[in-house]
């Protein structure tokens, strides 16, 4: 016989408590990074959260001296214990981003789907064409098509930053805005003087330190760490009218605020049409993380028996069900956390034609529309004297 007692047992998983959100993780590309042994390989990935990693994996200045600088520059803007992977390759930006034959995609699918942005970093002496390494520029419609197949095929929607090496004159630069590169960015401007490099882990930083609707070039966010950034050879601040220039191109690019100190992207464009629903990274960010949720909640649905009506069309209950489930999942995963703009408490809405017939088609219409923030990208103040007759 057991001695007489009282026992609690703790229940567990009533908090609603989601796991680590992963919607800043990126994968950082050094193209021409030197292989270190067996402790950090070409064209394998490694995990990494903050500077210190790099000596586990034997990675230094002296034998990965712009690697060392990348990740520096992450971590000056993300704090230490951000995961970021790193990895190593050989070979043309071009090349990697090739969907059929180059590794963007295959880094993707190595990694799960799991990261959510691929930036990617060169080495060497790239020389200007239009304004740019020829490189970076036939890259970018490479990395829209890779891009798009990630998230079409691998249901792992990405967006791709290229590096802007060897940057000369903004005047020669091609318009990015008559194109329709919605999934990729391209970043000019570096931390060093003489410099034909980008600041990549800057931006990478900066990405993956704020929340997917909040724009990078945001004022609110603060300064970027770094105490200078150049264009040319020159500080940004005198070149702001070459800043002007390269933004309205399409391009990142770093500036200053006049009266504030330190330095600031100019916005979070993408290379495409500025009316394109997706030409900004938040956009860009907000609806590929609406599409991974949409997918997990109505992958339960796949194949599953679904009530009809005598006409084969879906019985109301299970309409509402559905759609009751997507906006939930939407709802708990993006406007409760500030992502999406909330009215009457949801940021969503999920329509579900009642009168399709599933029975003769095996196919169920789903539409999807999540509700964005407004951007202030331009505030114009009227300033008078306030008397009695005005």
């Amino acid at each position: 016989m057991s001695l007489p007692k009282v026992t609690i047992k703790y229940l567990n998983g009533l908090l609603g408590v989601t796991p680590e959100s992963k919607d800043g993780l990126l994968a950082l590309v050094l193209l021409g990074a030197a292989t270190v042994t067996s402790t950090f390989e070409a064209g394998k990935p490694y995990l990494i959260y903050g500077p210190a990693s790099l000596d586990d994996l034997g990675v230094t200045e002296e034998n990965n001296a712009r690697l060392v600088e990348i990740v520096r520059e992450f971590y000056s803007e993300a704090p230490e214990g951000t995961p970021l992977y790193i990895a190593g390759y050989t070979g043309t930006m071009t090349a990697f981003c090739n969907k059929d034959t180059g590794n963007l995609v295959s880094l993707v699918e190595q990694l799960k789907g799991e990261v959510r942005g691929v930036v990617i970093a060169g080495t060497g002496t790239d020389a200007a064409t239009e304004g740019l390494s020829a490189d970076v520029l036939n890259a970018v419609p490479v990395a829209q098509a890779a891009a798009e197949h990630c998230a079409d095929a691998l249901y792992a929607p990405v967006f791709v930053v290229l590096e802007g090496r060897a940057y000369s004159k903004a005047a020669d630069l091609p318009d990015m805005t008559e194109d329709a590169y919605n999934r990729v960015a391209v970043l000019i401007g570096d931390t060093k003087k003489d410099s034909k490099d980008a600041a990549v882990g800057t931006l990478a930083g900066r990405i993956a330190s704020v929340p997917i609707q909040r724009n990078i070039a945001a004022v609110l966010a603060g300064a970027l760490a770094c105490p200078q950034m150049f264009l040319a050879g020159e500080l940004v601040d005198k070149k702001m009218s070459d800043v002007r220039t390269i933004n309205d191109k399409g391009y990142l690019v770093p500036r200053i605020h006049t009266g504030r100190a330190g330095y600031y992207f100019s916005d979070d464009i993408l290379c495409c049409d500025p009316t394109d629903d997706y030409a900004h990274l938040t956009a860009r960010r907000t609806i590929d993380k609406a599409a991974r949720i949409a997918y997990d909640t109505l992958l339960d649905f796949l194949s599953a028996e679904v009530e009809l009506n005598e006409d084969g069309t879906m019985q109301q209950a299970v309409v509402k069900s559905w759609q009751a489930s997507v906006e939930s999942a939407i709802d708990g995963q993006m406007t409760s956390n500030g992502e999406l703009s909330a009215v009457g408490g949801s940021g969503c809405r999920c329509i579900i034609d009642a009168s399709q017939n599933v029975l003769s088609s095996g196919r169920v219409d789903v539409t999807l529309k999540v509700r964005p923030f407004g951007y202030a990208r331009e505030i114009d103040c009227k300033l008078g004297f306030l008397t009695n007759n005005a």
